[in-house]
């Protein structure tokens, strides 16, 4: 399936997550190097790579389905099964649900298991054929879940405002005297307020960073950071291979739920004073289960601005949950993301492919 238009999102990120249909509930991708945390591509980029399944497998599987308005994903739950690697991968969809509203695709992820060794296939599909599962029987699931799409004509009820706003810390302060970020000054200078551009730390394992830029709060008092300990705010633009005109779209946004650099870097000073893994060196903190609830399409021509708010309530026996809500720069709710990850020593990421 090729857009009509170039995608907002640019042109190496379109071609990272291309989807390809083998039959009608059957499909390949190629998952990239450039899109890694160490050896392992990161969980937000596979789940960008699965929201885009969806919308191939409706054009694809069923073009009548939703005539009028194509059908986008408003809600994903993925659970990340194993490792995945750079590389290709089979794609399989079952039909779970159908429906004028809402349809709800079981979606898998498959590939070459770590050990090389032939695997049954664990996977069927509903109107799958008995050579297609032969043709996997050397593959693993890495990645299974739900996703859920409805057209956007189809959307009607309530709507309500419910005056909630990002709290708790309220966010730092930008320029602009009402406090807000003014971004144009910021993207062009590098600086707003108590605003700046951050680099983040251990890119060359953690490349996925590399395709945003990211603006945190670098001007804070003593009291302001102790109440942002395992808690992160930025506003970030999308800019995948060095891509200074993409855009956030939707398929880009699922990404950035996942994306978060001052967090993890909490996790990180959090691991080494619990002495995890000896208590220095580096750390991989794998997605065990994601879930997204995508509240606002985004436009055909894409954002340039998302901000997005991490909580992170409590660290016990090595894991984690994140609770992330991205806005746009109209204060408005794009997505709320919810996630439980691990935290482990790289070498679980880039040594010997050992069970998590």
């Amino acid at each position: 399936m090729s857009p009509p238009h170039p995608p907002a999102h640019g042109p190496a990120f379109e071609s990272a997550i291309q989807v390809n249909p083998l039959s009608s509930h059957r499909y390949s991708a190629h998952l990239r190097k450039e899109w890694c945390i160490g050896a392992v591509p990161h969980g937000g980029y596979t789940t960008s790579v699965l929201y885009r399944l969806a919308l191939v497998h409706f054009a694809h599987t069923h073009p009548a389905l939703y005539k009028n308005s194509p059908a986008t994903p408003i809600s994903m739950q993925l659970a990340f099964l194993r490792r995945t690697s750079a590389g290709p991968a089979v794609l399989k969809v079952e039909d779970t649900k159908l429906g004028r509203r809402t349809s709800t695709l079981h979606v898998m992820l498959l590939q070459k298991p770590d050990s090389g060794k032939r695997k049954k296939s664990q996977t069927s599909t509903t109107e799958g054929k008995k050579g297609e599962d032969e043709d996997d029987e050397d593959l693993e699931v890495k990645v299974a879940g739900y996703i859920t799409v409805s057209p956007a004509d189809a959307e009607e009820g309530l709507s309500a405002t419910t005056g909630w706003k990002v709290s708790s810390p309220v966010p730092a302060a930008g320029s602009k005297g009402d406090g807000s970020v003014d971004l144009e000054t910021l993207g062009r200078t590098g600086r707003d307020g108590a605003w700046g551009k951050l680099i983040p730390e251990h890119s060359e394992f953690r490349k996925a960073t590399g395709q945003t830029e990211f603006y945190v709060p670098v001007e804070l008092s003593e009291e302001e950071r102790k109440q942002r300990k395992m808690n992160a705010e930025q506003w970030a633009r999308f800019r995948p291979a060095g891509d200074v005109n993409a855009r956030w779209t939707n398929e880009a946004l699922v990404y950035l739920t996942d994306m978060f650099p001052t967090a993890l870097a909490g996790f990180d000073d959090a691991a080494e004073e619990a002495a995890v893994g000896g208590g220095k060196g580096l750390f991989w903190f794998p997605t065990v289960t994601l879930n997204i609830d995508l509240k606002k399409r985004l436009p055909e021509e894409g954002v340039e601005w998302l901000y997005s708010r991490v909580y992170t309530k409590k660290v016990r026996d090595g894991r984690t949950d994140l609770d992330v809500t991205v806005v746009d720069d109209k204060g408005d709710v794009v997505a709320l993301s919810t996630q439980v990850g691990l935290v482990l020593s790289a070498s679980r990421n880039i040594g010997s492919r050992a069970k998590l």
